[in-house]
């Protein structure tokens, strides 16, 4: 069991290694010049425009949940689908697939419901929401 332990601690101290000896490389041979360029805040290698705060758009942040809740439910479905011939060769293969299209429905019903919300859509009537 110690030799496990033994392992990993050198493994450990193999990856710390090799992380400061590539800061301590980067540091001898990167060019030191200070200049007013490099003190600016880096924004996709274009000088920046207007002011760093201003008002961000909520719905890109909606948009981008939704996709995220209907990327894990679908992440769910892959451990059914990694034992479905399985299920299938033992008999269970209708319960299975059962299973599978309810969730199936129940996803697409949210996805019904969000689209009639209108929350897929990218440009809203403002007046409606009042």
């Amino acid at each position: 069991m110690e030799l496990g332990f033994g392992a990993v601690l050198v493994f450990f101290l193999i990856t710390v290694g090799f992380v400061f000896a590539a800061l301590l490389i980067g540091r001898l041979f990167r060019p030191a010049k200070e200049s007013s360029v490099k003190n600016i805040p880096y924004e996709c290698g274009e000088m920046p425009v207007g002011q760093a705060w201003f008002n961000f758009n909520p719905r890109f942040y909606l948009i981008a949940l939704i996709f995220v809740v209907f990327d894990v439910e679908m992440l769910f479905m892959f451990p059914v689908a990694a034992v479905f011939k399985s299920w299938v060769e033992s008999g269970r293969g209708l319960v299975a697939f059962v299973e599978i299209a309810v969730f199936v429905l129940i996803l697409f019903a949210a996805l019904v419901y969000v689209w009639l919300k209108g929350d897929l859509r990218w440009i809203k009537d403002l007046g409606k929401l009042r």
